[in-house]
């Protein structure tokens, strides 16, 4: 049995899947120790470890950076170069704030280190590395405490001789982390903060990852990484900065497979939980960066290109000292929660607001498990609308108005301000809260059609188990595309793609499984920033960059182009999967009617699996284990064979 685990701020969501079949299950997340939740599941699904592969989707590495919980860190560095990431690139986050708030360097001075070993952007030796100034190295950092050490070196990755030798001369039982292993590309400042990041966090990442396997021992435990290719538990904790995206990883890849079997390959997507909402651009295929961001700093690593927002169900609403209507991005997380939950919270959140307006049935219970208390909801927003001088609804109308402007805003960051036309794709909702937006939001972005999966409120779930085990490879090169022959580069690219070929083989993946994409970074010489295109020639790639060039920025250079990353995407065969959710030919009867605010008539509740496949006029609302979905009035809603929900405007 296949098991998709992903662990959100509210709940944490199972998707099981027996080769036939697919169950859902939810629990509420226990952020102390998040392996709890994941056993309960386990144990409440009556599963045995025995009969089981899990695959899983963590927080520990985000909230562990977000928070700021990393362990003691040394940092290692050339002579000259110990403060490379306090001074940064000296960006200020805020141009025209005259008084920024001074932020804590990421490594505290008496953590800094600096030793010999230097090169030359050619590679050439400029400065030796001595036995002397190594045994010194050894003693200094087995003095200072650290339990964790991030090594860079200037240009460490065109030769990690000197790198390797600092690794091997540390006090044994330190956490290790190289810039040549961890990201060997050029960026002196973006490698070392991926190198620091992954040492920092990387001890409660492998000691959660190995408190897991043990309690779930035999069954073999995968990880979802932040490019949704999962690897083995007992690399990954090695590789914790890999990891920052794990959970949104799932939910891309989830709607991946979604939309292609719906025949929609071009999609936004937007993934509304608990705590947040997660927005991305689907051109039939997953968009990865390497210029992702987690909470202040730049992680350079290969992720899905998202944009992520504090606006969730969960998020709270205030009235500021400005008498201004506020929502997010401080949610209520999973205790005490959102008021309607019963669990103590007293301030207002989205799902509240929803639940006010009647598009949550009280006779709803989230995840199957959850009872709403409309009692305290209404309490809540009466609150607010007292320090507002309106009515509770009033209020509630406004939370939702205000969130939705929130995700709106998001969606056209990663489609408008990057030269695509919203209307030319349709939009995505999921997470436990999508479907009661999604009509609101396409709306508002000019958007006619929109898909509302099966399972949609665990989609990150599900694309943990239908995401391809496999790896994603770079090395920093910095030649004249001009200069290279087509067999010069495929021969960089099959010697960078023998190192992950090899991890995946000792995961137990054969070798006619993995399949192979090489790709180049590509620039114009004298720019900062690149573009990345797939590679077949070095005629195809140029013509594909200026295309891609054209299409990002409006125009086009006669300049040279420069090859700055080669990189290689290694993936194994993906799950197989049949996602037909059982919905019969012959519609049923609503379950129920809702009074909602705004709307005249009493609006038909239907659960999903008794829609049938004729089609419906909204508003309407349509509810399963783990999501709602409101479809508004102007547009119309059909559930097709394999249990998604297809509407559109008109």
């Amino acid at each position: 049995m296949l098991l998709g685990v992903d662990t959100g701020g509210t709940f944490t969501d199972f998707v099981l899947y027996d080769g036939q079949r697919l169950r859902v299950h939810k629990v509420l997340s226990t952020p102390d120790a998040p392996e709890r939740a994941v056993l309960q599941g386990v144990a409440e699904l009556g599963l045995d470890p025995a009969q089981l592969r899990l695959v899983h989707g963590t927080t520990v590495a985000t909230n562990a950076v977000l928070e700021g919980r990393g362990v003691r860190t040394a940092y290692v560095g050339n002579r000259g170069l110990r403060d490379l990431l306090t001074i940064g690139r000296q960006a200020r986050a805020a141009l025209y704030d005259l008084q920024p708030v001074a932020e804590p360097p990421p490594v505290p001075e008496e953590l800094c280190f600096e030793v010999g070993g230097r090169l030359a952007a050619d590679g050439r030796i400029l400065e030796p590395l001595t036995d002397a100034e190594l045994k010194r190295l050894g003693a200094e950092i087995e003095a200072c405490g650290a339990e964790a050490v991030a090594i860079n070196l200037l240009y460490s990755y065109l030769d990690e001789r000197f790198e390797r030798r600092i690794e091997q001369a540390l006090p044994a039982g330190l956490f290790v982390s190289r810039s040549s292993r961890i990201l060997p590309e050029q960026g002196e400042y973006e490698r070392g903060i991926a190198t620091w990041l992954n040492a920092w966090v990387g001890p409660r990442v492998n000691g959660y990852l190995r408190r897991l396997g043990d309690a779930l021992a035999p069954a073999p435990v995968h990880v979802m990484q932040s490019s949704a290719l999962t690897i083995d538990a007992r690399l990954a904790g090695q590789r914790a900065v890999n990891l920052l995206l794990s959970g949104p990883a799932g939910g891309l890849a989830g709607a991946l497979a979604v939309g292609r079997v719906a025949g929609c390959d071009r999609l936004l997507t937007f993934d509304m939980g608990g705590t947040s909402t997660d927005v991305a651009l689907l051109d039939g295929r997953l968009r990865l960066t390497s210029e992702g961001r987690v909470g202040r700093y730049p992680v350079a690593v290969p992720m899905v290109d998202l944009h992520s927002i504090g606006a969730g169900g969960g998020s709270l609403a205030r009235v500021d000292e400005g008498g201004m209507l506020q929502v997010g991005p401080v949610s209520a997380g999973a205790d005490p929660g959102p008021a309607c939950y019963g669990r103590g919270g007293a301030m207002a959140t989205v799902t509240d607001a929803n639940l006010v307006l009647g598009r949550l049935p009280r006779s709803l219970r989230l995840g199957g498990e959850v009872s709403l208390d409309v009692d305290a909801a209404r309490a809540a927003l009466a609150r607010l609308g007292a320090s507002m001088g309106c009515s509770g609804e009033q209020a509630a109308q406004g939370v939702i108005a205000l969130a939705n402007e929130h995700m709106a805003q998001a969606l056209r960051v990663i489609s408008v301000e990057r030269g695509f036309d919203p209307a030319d794709f349709s939009l995505m909702a999921f997470g436990g809260a999508g479907g009661l937006h999604v009509c609101a939001l396409a709306e508002a972005l000019g958007m006619a059609r929109a898909l509302v999966p099966a399972y949609g409120g665990v989609l990150s779930a599900l694309g943990m188990i239908v995401a391809p085990r496999g790896r994603e490879l770079s090395q920093s090169l910095c030649l004249p595309l001009q200069t290279q022959s087509d067999a010069d580069l495929r021969r960089r690219l099959r010697q960078l793609a023998a190192r992950g070929r090899n991890e995946l083989l000792a995961e137990g993946v054969t070798s006619a499984d993995i399949r192979e994409a090489f790709s180049l970074d590509l620039r114009y010489r004298g720019q900062r920033y690149t573009l990345n295109v797939d590679y077949e020639t070095p005629r195809q790639a140029a013509e594909a960059f200026q295309r891609a060039h054209q299409q990002r920025f409006g125009h086009t250079l006669t300049a040279a182009l420069e090859l700055v990353n080669a990189r290689v995407t290694l993936a194994a065969d993906a799950q197989r999967w049949a996602p037909a959710a059982g919905v019969p030919g012959v519609a049923g009867r609503p379950r129920d009617t809702a009074r909602l605010v705004g709307v005249d008539a009493p609006v038909p509740v239907w659960d999903r699996h008794r829609l049938g496949q004729g089609r419906r006029r909204g508003p309407v609302l349509i509810v399963d284990s783990v999501s709602t979905t409101y479809v508004s009035a102007g547009w119309t809603v059909v559930c097709d064979a394999l249990g998604c929900l297809s509407l559109e405007r008109g």
